[in-house]
């Protein structure tokens, strides 16, 4: 370990002491450069939800995270406005048709997409679990992982479309199953490259991309960043096809990845694990809960961040705690008095159990400027009870 830690600066007052501390074990790794922790940060393995670490020629497993590449997306459609009321039942029967949720979701009619012909073999993992993956391609999985139909208000023309509010459709969910596999197989390795870590620091184990186990373990996470994108790209295809709606405007934006990207003056490894690129005009989609808002973002470029920016919200309390806590009973009036139909979900993941968003915006405002407002009208997510993969 260093003879001290790196410094590391944080954005919000709302983060606890347990992922603060998560953060200053990972600016003690010899590896460590540069750190920064964003105002969604919550505890997480190794380095905490929210966390922004850059490493010397270093990636670490854990630091990227399990559901590698997650993203979220969202396509404002020329639907009229008044389809989230007028037709909410094909809104519903498209999201039924086009996606699949749950731990394990699958298509038994296997969807179609060019990422299915790169080169899976980078990985044994990636080569053993290629065929799970194309069943899985076009699923959103589980946890905090969701499809909405929506609201997006623009004010001026700086998006490409004329002010005002149109049906748009978001989506949030990542590389499934398998890029939870690769995550798994490359921490194990890197846990035994480097037996001297203590226990504590056990998930901030790294890989050398020096080596043939840190350079596998890039190729099949750049795999899984494309294998989320597809994921996306067919959801969205699919809806828009299914309810004969043209697109207007797309933006997407990943975390849970590391970038070779250049800072201070020196080429270093940021892992953005829940947070998410604010690189100067960098678009990003900054969601908060199933009944608050969502933010188009552009970046502002910061470089005491790392050029980076909160990916959402962030959770308050444990999905256990949130079971334990609340009922449907509660949260209804809730949702009702919002205007919020919620087809499926959770109650690990209703809304109070996320900070609020417009303060989590407003924390942030020197990393990234708002341009757009979504919110949610009709929500899906899995089914009560599935384990969460976020």
């Amino acid at each position: 370990m260093r003879s001290g830690p790196i410094t590391y600066r944080q954005w919000g007052t709302d983060v606890d002491d347990n992922a603060r501390q998560q953060m200053a074990n990972a600016c003690q790794l010899p590896v460590s450069v540069a750190a920064a922790i964003m105002p969604d940060a919550h505890v997480g393995y190794g380095l905490p939800i929210g966390g922004v670490l850059a490493t010397d020629n270093a990636v670490i497993p854990y630091a990227v995270g399990v559901d590698i590449a997650c993203r979220v997306k969202m396509t404002v459609l020329d639907l009229p406005l008044d389809w989230l009321h007028r037709h909410e039942s094909d809104l519903r029967q498209a999201i039924a048709a086009e996606t699949r949720f749950g731990l394990g979701a699958e298509f038994s009619r296997r969807r179609t997409h060019p990422v299915m012909d790169e080169d899976w073999s980078v990985s044994p993992v990636t080569q053993r679990f290629r065929n799970k993956a194309w069943a899985q391609l076009g699923t959103s999985g589980s946890g905090n992982h969701f499809v909405e139909f929506g609201e997006f208000t623009v004010a001026n023309r700086e998006l490409g479309l004329e002010p005002g509010t149109y049906l748009a459709l978001l989506s949030h969910s990542g590389s499934r199953g398998t890029g939870a596999q690769v995550c798994e197989y490359y921490s194990r390795v890197a846990r035994q490259t480097h037996p001297e870590l203590p226990k504590e620091l056990s998930f901030l184990a790294w890989l050398d991309l020096a080596t043939a186990a840190g350079q596998e373990y890039w190729a099949a996470m750049e795999l899984m960043g494309l294998y989320a994108s597809a994921n996306h790209q067919l959801i969205h295809k699919h809806l828009a096809r299914h309810l004969g709606a043209h697109v207007l405007l797309d933006i997407e934006n990943h975390h849970n990845f590391a970038w070779k990207e250049r800072h201070r003056n020196r080429d270093v490894i940021v892992h953005r694990k829940g947070a998410t690129p604010a690189g100067l005009g960098v678009l990003g989609v900054i969601p908060g809960s199933m009944a608050s808002a969502t933010y188009v973002a552009r970046g502002k470029g910061n470089a005491e961040s790392l050029h980076s920016a909160a990916h959402g919200a962030g959770r308050v309390m444990s999905r256990h705690q949130a079971r334990e806590r609340f009922n449907w009973k509660l949260v209804q009036p809730y949702l009702d008095e919002r205007g919020v139909r919620v087809i499926s979900a959770g109650l690990d993941e209703v809304p109070m159990v996320y900070k609020n968003i417009d303060e989590v915006m407003a924390a942030q405002s020197d990393l990234v400027e708002p341009l757009g407002r979504f919110f949610p009208r009709l929500v899906k997510m899995a089914e009560p009870g599935e384990r969460a993969e976020d």
